[in-house]
């Protein structure tokens, strides 16, 4: 399937009108530096004079230019949540950390399970301009895990729903998730899974473990994770449809989908930089930064991970981008609110980890972060090569700009992040959607004007 059969997304902002130039900038980090033309949202010439007439131009200082990034997993809390998190603020810290398209989940207050809140949240963010918001609707009706939602009106409507998920909870019905992916198979949606049996996590806070016994908090099995991963594959083989894992957090869960992916069965996974990077000894401070569903796990499991993401078994990374109140997180750990902020340090993480060792270049940065993601939710005009012809969804990245995470600064509204005082040697200083420059030295943009 190429990018040309996937489903038609609903009704996209115009494109930025006029010419946008380029200058000095590396394709995925490689070769001499180029002029990228670019006229009404399109590129036109990757070889321009660098003295090409424009209406913009951008410096590019031999930096990194890569496909706009793509994350099929964020909360960005409208509707109901306006205090943490919304659409605006959501896409801003989307356009800072270098994306051009997020898929926001369905525990929204209403929860997403409805055509009129999914196009509310479509229609928001293309009026905005700076992210393209692709709303998904949940699996059940309420997150209840009773009925399902409507996955064709869904589907069907301005928002063209083409993701379900009851994040935050497990369909762990496991007759109710058979029904689901038999309905979703007809409609060609993809249904991704929080992958957690409940009996096993009741009043869990952290990886059980020796740090939580340690602790004296109360653990969160692998085997929870596990049993779940296992199960759905053997759905998804006996009924066909397309299924996958949100942030895959152990061991087992890659061995897992490697056997799944082995047998044929239709299944992804992502992995989140907070699961890449930070373990359970984080949680020696007690500190409500750090608690996150699934919980941060040990170093094998990291390891395992980053693994399986270099060699293709975990297809891409997502953020999980959560955001919480002050006052959510700054109280007993097992009180604290389950999330992290993810959108503006993403890139930076997994530059740290595998481009900076020399594990991995530039092209595979794309892959993980742009290709696959949008390969996975079948979304036209992300994810593409940077090529004449293809929309200008584009993303230019400083490998050399060593920088601190700091809460206080970052675009979303809320501050919650775990990164918290540690630098990093990569940021992104440009973002642009379909011609539009939506991230200029790092500073986001402001919604479009009305014309």
């Amino acid at each position: 399937m190429t990018d040309t059969d996937y489903p038609v997304p609903g009704p996209l902002a115009p494109a930025e009108p006029g010419t946008l130039k380029l200058v000095d900038v590396r394709l995925y980090g490689e070769g001499d530096p180029v002029t990228v033309l670019i006229s009404d949202g399109v590129i036109v010439d990757l070889d321009a004079p660098a003295d090409a007439e424009a209406d913009r131009t951008v410096d590019g200082r031999g930096h990194v230019l890569l496909p706009g990034l793509v994350d099929i997993h964020v909360h960005l809390r409208e509707p109901g949540r306006e205090d943490t998190e919304t659409i605006i603020t959501g896409s801003q810290a989307a356009a800072k950390g270098g994306f051009t398209a997020v898929f926001t989940m369905a525990n929204t207050m209403p929860v997403m399970d409805q055509p009129v809140i999914a196009e509310s949240v479509w229609l928001k963010g293309q009026h905005a301009a700076i992210c393209d918001v692709h709303p998904i609707g949940s699996i059940t009706k309420g997150l209840e895990g009773k009925e399902l939602t409507e996955f064709g009106m869904m589907a069907g409507s301005q928002a063209k729903v083409r993701m379900f998920s009851d994040d935050g909870k497990c369909v762990d019905d496991p007759q109710l998730m058979r029904r689901a992916l038999e309905y979703a198979k007809g409609q060609d949606v993809l249904l991704a899974q929080h992958a957690e049996e409940p009996r096993l996590t009741q009043g869990s806070v952290a990886h059980e473990g020796e740090t939580a016994a340690k602790l004296g908090l109360r653990g969160w099995p692998r085997a929870a994770e596990e049993s779940i991963v296992a199960r759905d594959a053997l759905l998804a083989r006996d009924y066909g449809n397309r299924v996958h894992i949100c942030h895959a957090s152990t061991t087992g869960s890659v061995e897992l989908v490697k056997w799944a992916k082995s047998q044929g069965i239709p299944m992804t996974a992502e992995v989140t930089p907070h699961h890449l990077l930070l373990t359970d000894e984080k949680l020696h401070t007690y500190d409500g930064r750090y608690r996150v569903n699934p919980p941060l796990r040990e170093e094998h499991d990291t390891l395992a991970l980053r693994e399986a993401l270099l060699d293709g078994t975990i297809d891409c990374v997502a953020t999980d981008h959560a955001p919480h109140g002050s006052e959510e997180k700054c109280v007993e750990f097992e009180y604290a609110k389950p999330g992290m902020l993810g959108l503006e340090t993403s890139l930076a993480i997994v530059a740290e980890l595998f481009v900076a060792t020399g594990r991995a270049d530039w092209r595979w940065v794309a892959k993980v972060m742009s290709e696959r993601p949008a390969e996975i939710v079948r979304v036209p005009g992300h994810g593409r090569p940077i090529a004449v012809g293809e929309p200008a969804n584009l993303t230019i990245v400083d490998p050399g700009n060593t920088w601190t995470a700091r809460g206080a600064d970052m675009a979303s509204k809320a501050e919650n992040t775990p990164y918290e005082g540690m630098e990093f040697s990569a940021r992104v200083t440009t973002t642009i959607l379909r011609g539009r420059l939506t991230c200029v030295d790092g500073v986001p943009a402001e919604p479009r004007e009305e014309k």
